[in-house]
Parts: C-alpha cells; sequence; structure tokens
C-alpha cells in the first residue's frame, strides 16, 4: 500500500497546475469570503427578527388589550401576513409560500398557494411544522371553477359543495388538492426564519416562523377569516 506522501505526490504529478502556491491561496480566500459572505447573510437576518416588535407590544401600540374581531391578508406578492382587528391593522409578518409562485393552486400536486377568501377550519398544535392552521380550500368558488375547466366532475364538485357548507375542513382526496394552511417551519426554523431573503419552499401553504405561528395561534381561532391574494 501506497504511504500518505506518495499518494500525493502521485496525484501532484498527474495535476500540477492544481498544486502551486497561488492556486492554494485562491482557494483559501475564496472559501473564506464566501463563509464570511454566509455569516454576514445570516447575522442580518437575525437583526431583522430582533428588531420585529412581539405581537402584545404592537396590539398596545394600537389601543389594544385583547382581540375579539380578528382576520388575516396575505399578500404573495409583498410575501406578508397581517393581522387585522376589524380594520386596524395589528401586525404584519413575513411569509413564504408554495414552490410554485406563477399561478394560484388549482389542482393537486401543482405546489401553488390558492387564492381566495377562506376560513381556519381546524387548528392542530402537534404538526411536523409547530403548528398547522388548516384553511378551508377548496372553497365553493375554487370547485366552480374547477368544475368549469374540466377538473373535477358534476358529482366531485356537488361533493366539495355540501363539505364547504356542512363540514368544517373539505376531503383533501380530490384533483384539487388539500391540506392547505398556514404553519410554522418545524425543525430547521433557527435556519429558515434568519435568511433575509425569500425562500418559497412548502407545498402550497402559508409558512412564517416557529414563532410568529405562536403569536398568530395565540389570537385566532377555527372560523377565522383569511384572505389570500
Amino acid at each position: 500500500m501506497e504511504s500518505k506522501s506518495r499518494y500525493i505526490n502521485k496525484i501532484k504529478s498527474i495535476f500540477p497546475q492544481y498544486f502551486n502556491k497561488n492556486t492554494l491561496l485562491n482557494v483559501i480566500y475564496f472559501s473564506g469570503g464566501t463563509l464570511l459572505f454566509i455569516i454576514g447573510v445570516i447575522l442580518y437576518g437575525i437583526i431583522i427578527n430582533i428588531r420585529e416588535i412581539p405581537l402584545e407590544e404592537a396590539m398596545r401600540l394600537k389601543g389594544f388589550t385583547k382581540l375579539n374581531n380578528t382576520s388575516i391578508l396575505i399578500e404573495r406578492k409583498n410575501y406578508s401576513l397581517s393581522l387585522y382587528e376589524d380594520t386596524v391593522l395589528i401586525k404584519t409578518y413575513r411569509a413564504n409560500f408554495g414552490r410554485n409562485i406563477i399561478s394560484p393552486k388549482c389542482r393537486k400536486g401543482d405546489n401553488a398557494t390558492p387564492v381566495g377568501e377562506y376560513n381556519i377550519c381546524s387548528i392542530d398544535t402537534t404538526n411536523k411544522y409547530h403548528k398547522f392552521l388548516r384553511l378551508n380550500y377548496p372553497n365553493i368558488t375554487d370547485a366552480g371553477e374547477a368544475l368549469k375547466k374540466g377538473i373535477i366532475t358534476q358529482k366531485q364538485y356537488d361533493q366539495l359543495s355540501f363539505e364547504f357548507y356542512y363540514s368544517d375542513c373539505p376531503d383533501t382526496m380530490t384533483e384539487l388538492g388539500g391540506d392547505i394552511g398556514i404553519q410554522g417551519i418545524g425543525e430547521y426554523n433557527i435556519i429558515f426564519k434568519n435568511l433575509p431573503f425569500v425562500y418559497n419552499w412548502t407545498d402550497g401553504s402559508i409558512s412564517v416562523s416557529n414563532e410568529d405561528i405562536d403569536e398568530i395561534y395565540s389570537i385566532v381561532k377555527r372560523g377565522t377569516k383569511v384572505v389570500i391574494k
């Protein structure tokens, strides 16, 4: 078996152009610069999060000690989720969406976020994404559009209509997909919440940090109105 030094010398003899002082220094500088850039990006993201005021303080600044008529406005173009009390904006959070940002959700597996008016139909505090506020997608408008486009049959439309009016959450086993909601990040929260840029990574749900979903969870309930634009 060749010794380690003989092996390295053999590699050098094959690729001599890659083993000179200048190349080594360039590799070190490049690696160091990349590492510093990554650290800088993360630190910038941490500073942004530190500057965010807690929900209780945001409420106090708007003159509220309790929220009784909360609604949520989600704007895909602004990557934001805003909490309202009646018509008063209380606080805005940064949000990420489905990997497909070109068009609204219309079928199963398109990785897009739906657009329309929904309600929170169930709340899961044991979800792998920390907390999950499921929306009643597809709504009656989604089902109607899908029927027009031939994505679902009349029978499927009738079933979705019945579930929309008489069930808390519609069936997810349709051609329109489902299980869409507002969620946290989960176990990778410490990484993704500190990114100072938008990273759309979900299958169609709206994602905020674990800390943000905790605040949202504290003031919403089943039936809370959610508008996605």
